[in-house]
């Protein structure tokens, strides 16, 4: 299928200044917007709660959000699931226990209250732990009670033994979805409420994950790059790296400017882009080379010329079609169906004008610096 009929001789290349400048300054704009702002980290990465819950009748994910808040929980993220009528939402909240930095102080001042000697140690407050040794034993009862009253729910109080003159106790605080429940209970007394999945991801292994993700994208890029340089040129291996990191600069600075969640589905967008992003800048590649052979002598910015018109039907049909895919998800999606169709359309449009406007205009550069050394050596060999 061919859809443009006639031959073009567009002048992409004659542009590649203007848009070397352009997307330079946006990218650096979006390099220092991350530094500054940071992304708007999911559960995943963050750490947190994920609740899954269905309602028998409509409810609104502002009513939810309100009951939620209501009970104590504050910026909860309300999204729905699957379509209206099946109402099913995720509530996402930050940390994994209900023990928070107000909470231990007001939970320590309570149980020092409960007799003399009682030594609080500092709360660990990513596993929701306090650990205490009083000199006289304690009623396991009044510590529940104790650390209820700052506001954090008790899951348990471990007695811990006694050792050299002392008791220790550890109190482990309540999760997250409990105080949901409790909240919902109260907020929302009539709606009959199901509480289908709870999902826990700790500080310390969303930093872990977020590591592995970014180290998982930077190994991506280098294969493709070890990839590039032996099926072409080594001048062509730089453009098509420059292009991958260009492609994923951009679709991280749609999730810098609309705050979207930004979590492991994030990380299979760029993946994903960075697969499209080099399969375009491939098919470029492929199509220059055959013209450097059949044009031998022209400068390489016209074979390029040459090389981007002649794919240009091709690349217009894979992009809109790839594109075209992807309207569904955003129309009918929510949630994170919706956060990746965007991501990846942003991917699309960004990774088709990277390998004209990245790829090639550095592969000209390198090409050019290789002719100036080349005439370089060349004088310097005839003057001496």
């Amino acid at each position: 299928m061919q859809l443009i009929k006639n031959k073009t001789n567009i002048d992409f290349i004659g542009k590649r200044r203007v848009a070397l400048f352009l997307s330079s300054v946006l990218n650096l704009a979006i390099v220092v917007g991350i530094a500054l702002f940071q992304f708007n980290w999911g559960v995943d990465f963050a750490g947190g709660t994920l609740v899954e819950l269905k309602f028998p009748k409509a409810v609104t994910a502002e009513q939810i959000r309100l009951a939620v808040e209501h009970g104590g929980l504050p910026e909860p993220v309300v999204q729905g699931l699957g379509s209206s009528d099946e109402n099913m939402f995720l509530v996402r909240l930050g940390g994994t226990t209900q023990l928070t930095a107000p909470n231990a102080v007001k939970a320590e001042a309570a149980l020092k209250g409960l007799g003399e000697g009682v030594e609080v140690r500092k709360p660990d407050l990513d596993n929701g732990l306090i650990n205490l040794r009083s000199k006289t034993k304690l009623d396991v009862a009044k510590i529940k009670e104790a650390v209820e009253t700052s506001g954090t729910g008790v899951a348990s109080v471990k007695d811990m033994g006694g050792a050299e003159g002392g008791f220790d106790f550890q109190v482990k605080a309540a999760g997250m979805s409990e105080k949901v429940q409790a909240a919902l209970k109260v907020g929302m007394p009539d709606s009959g409420f199901e509480m289908r999945r709870v999902d826990y991801v700790g500080p310390a292994v969303g930093k872990q994950l977020r590591n592995k993700g970014i180290t998982a994208l930077l190994y991506a890029m280098i294969a493709i790059l070890i990839y590039v340089a032996f099926r072409f040129d080594l001048k062509f291996g730089p453009g098509a790296l420059v292009a991958m990191v260009h492609d994923v600069i951009m679709v991280a600075g749609y999730y810098l400017v609309t705050r979207r969640e930004f979590n492991l589905t994030s990380i299979a967008v760029l993946l994903t882009i960075l697969g499209y992003s080099i399969n375009d800048t491939i098919v470029i590649y492929d199509r220059i080379r055959e013209e450097m052979a059949r044009f031998k002598g022209k400068p390489l910015t016209e074979i390029i010329n040459i090389a981007v018109n002649e794919t240009l039907s091709r690349t217009i049909l894979t992009s809109g079609v790839t594109a075209l895919s992807l309207v569904g998800l955003l129309i009918f999606g929510v949630g994170e169906i919706f956060d990746f169709a965007a991501a990846m359309l942003v991917g699309i449009v960004v990774g088709t004008y990277s390998s004209v406007y990245i790829a090639s205009p550095l592969t000209i550069w390198l090409d050019e610096r290789q002719h100036a050394r080349e005439q370089g050596g060349a004088m310097n060999a005839k003057t001496a």
